[in-house]
């Protein structure tokens, strides 16, 4: 008699707000790939949650708008207290092809992976192509992301996600807003969590394909991407560039000197920028050995407990 497969629980889950006219679509077609469509409706003031419900998903209703990180922590908790396998994330807004599932999930449940990302830049597969202004600022925020995280990912922001329950029980994100794709990459990477990335297709053609502007998003996120680096490498992101400032600073000192050996002439313009360039210069390095004592030293407790 042949043995029989172990079922393995997939969790389809959606973050909405103000999807009413999509996330009906989306859950219809994602049925077939998943166990169980969950929904974390973020406080939509239309009727994202009855479509929900109509279309067939579990809705979890926030009773204001908390933002996109606080939906996708909610998503991962209740993926945990249902012991689900595999956490798939998706957007609600008709954007990505809930078909394109399996090949998320194949890695996962084949290949030993942790989390698959659906990159919208990997070669393969062609969707409505997206607009030049939101290519750009993607790859710039994934290129600031790669170096805090995994060199190798071509699309950090991607809302087209996959997790083992591995990498659910391992990651506790924390930010609300957007920039917990990246924050995600970040710990996953101090996890050595196992990751890859499969193309997809994207439609930029949905009536609403954004809830936020796109330069107010894109800056956000990329300070958020800065302050994870700055953590991560707190010698070479506040040490190098103090030991540049104060460079600058003995260039405008020796310029004060060389002035003043020629013509007697006392620049205070030049002497206070060198004395200015000093102090941020010294402060910069004294927090980079600050944080870099600190950090190891929570490092070294989290290993002996």
């Amino acid at each position: 008699m042949a043995e029989e497969t172990e079922h393995r629980t997939i969790l389809l889950g959606m973050p909405a707000y103000n999807e009413a006219r999509s996330v009906g679509q989306v859950i219809e077609k994602a049925q077939g790939f998943v166990d169980e469509i969950l929904v974390y409706d973020d406080g939509s003031t239309d009727d994202t949650s009855k479509s929900a419900t109509d279309a067939g998903a579990t809705v979890i209703r926030g009773n204001r708008n908390r933002g996109y990180g606080y939906a996708i922590k909610t998503l991962f908790q209740l993926a945990k207290m249902k012991d689900a396998d595999v956490l798939v994330i998706i957007d609600a807004d008709g954007q990505h092809n809930p078909e394109e599932i399996p090949s998320l999930l194949e890695p996962i449940l084949n290949g030993g992976y942790d989390i698959v990302i659906g990159s919208r830049f990997s070669k393969g597969k062609h969707g409505v192509k997206m607009p030049n202004y939101r290519s750009i600022g993607i790859r710039t925020i994934t290129k600031f992301t790669n170096a805090a995280s995994y060199k190798t990912i071509t699309d950090a922001q991607s809302g087209f996600r996959a997790y083992s329950a591995r990498a659910l029980s391992m990651l506790s994100p924390s930010e609300n807003g957007m920039s917990i794709s990246t924050e995600i990459l970040v710990k996953a990477k101090d996890k050595d969590l196992a990751i890859t990335e499969v193309p997809i297709t994207t439609n930029y053609s949905v009536i609403k394909p954004s809830t936020q502007h796109p330069f107010s998003h894109g800056i956000s996120v990329l300070v958020k991407v800065l302050h994870f680096i700055s953590l991560k490498h707190p010698l070479v992101f506040y040490g190098l560039t103090g030991i540049i400032l104060l460079g600058l600073a003995a260039f405008y000192a020796n310029n004060a000197i060389d002035l003043y050996s020629s013509t007697q002439y006392i620049s205070t313009n030049l002497i206070l920028l060198s004395v200015g360039l000093s102090v941020v210069g010294i402060t910069l390095i004294s927090t980079a050995v600050i944080l870099y004592s600190i950090i190891n030293l929570i490092k070294g407790r989290i290993k002996d407990i």
